[in-house]
């Protein structure tokens, strides 16, 4: 069901120093929240920090979860920032955990492992989980009209993992729309090629991992988080694409002598084919409050 270990593995373990490469300094893999047209990608990676971590009101005397918790950037933006004593991370990736774990940050403990075999006695009065559910629903699930289900379950073990009054920052990225024929049965121009990237994504980014709709996300959210507030981010994800983009192909050079033509062809076309999307609103982002119905 959704992404296993070997697919997560395929999408974060092609090397932390990769990532490093053009991801900002605490190594956020995803959306950013920009105040304005100048800011830079940290300042803005530690705008979309600080909005999660005050919609799951985490801060002193409160246990922070961490859903995917990718390279630690939330789990140590709330031990330092929000003087959270005790956090917990949960990742598939080896390698992710291994990075968390060897900078030891105060209060900070990563399990390597699958969210839905998560087993603790301990109790969290705040999650966050960034984009992490895009992995637990496959197109092929999707298809068989599984999606709400899968969502609805998740949803279900945060809400056994929390005590009463927890609150919940969640961040996924939507898929709005495929590109189409036109009504006449025609590809318009590039339309073949957007198809065809954004398949090769899918297949060889993100494999066994499929993004949300809005609309699953609030359908599934019941009966267990009220849905607070929602912001959209499109143009966001859109502009942190980009920079990716562009600081991976400062970095062409040393990418390909070192981890081979191939990663950086198929990075480049993976983060080309999102910042179209973004663009063509076939792609969107959303960041949820959500409060534990008790």
């Amino acid at each position: 069901m959704g992404s296993s270990k070997a697919e997560v593995e395929v999408s974060y373990d092609v090397s932390n120093e990769f990532f490093r490469l053009w991801l900002d300094e605490r190594m956020n893999y995803t959306c950013a929240v920009y105040e304005s047209p100048e800011q830079s990608l940290e300042a803005a990676q530690l705008n979309k920090l600080r909005i999660l971590s005050d919609f799951a009101k985490a801060g002193p005397g409160r246990k922070v979860l961490d859903i995917g918790c990718g390279w630690g950037a939330a789990l140590e933006y709330v031990a330092t920032a929000r003087g959270v004593t005790r956090a917990v991370g949960v990742t598939l990736s080896t390698a992710q955990a291994a990075e968390v774990n060897a900078r030891k940050i105060p209060g900070v403990e990563v399990v390597g492992g699958d969210f839905r075999t998560f087993a603790t006695a301990e109790r969290f009065d705040s999650l966050i989980s960034i984009c992490m559910i895009d992995h637990l629903c496959s197109p092929e699930e999707a298809r068989q009209g599984k999606a709400i289900d899968i969502y609805r379950a998740y949803f279900k073990k945060a809400w056994e993992l929390t005590n009463k009054g927890a609150w919940f920052g969640l961040q996924t990225i939507l898929r709005n729309r495929t590109p189409r024929m036109t009504p006449w049965g025609g590809l318009p121009a590039g339309t073949k090629k957007e198809l065809e990237d954004i398949y090769f994504v899918t297949k060889e980014i993100f494999p066994g991992g499929l993004n949300p709709r809005l609309e699953d996300i609030i359908q599934a959210a019941n009966p267990y988080w009220e849905v607070m507030q929602v912001n959209t981010r499109r143009e966001h994800y859109q502009r942190t694409t980009a920079e990716w983009l562009r600081r991976l192909r400062l970095n062409e050079k040393t990418i390909r002598s070192t981890w081979g033509d191939k990663v950086f062809d198929d990075y480049d076309r993976y983060l080309s084919t999102c910042v179209n999307a973004f663009d063509k609103h076939y792609s969107s982002l959303a960041q949820y409050e959500l409060r534990r119905i008790d």
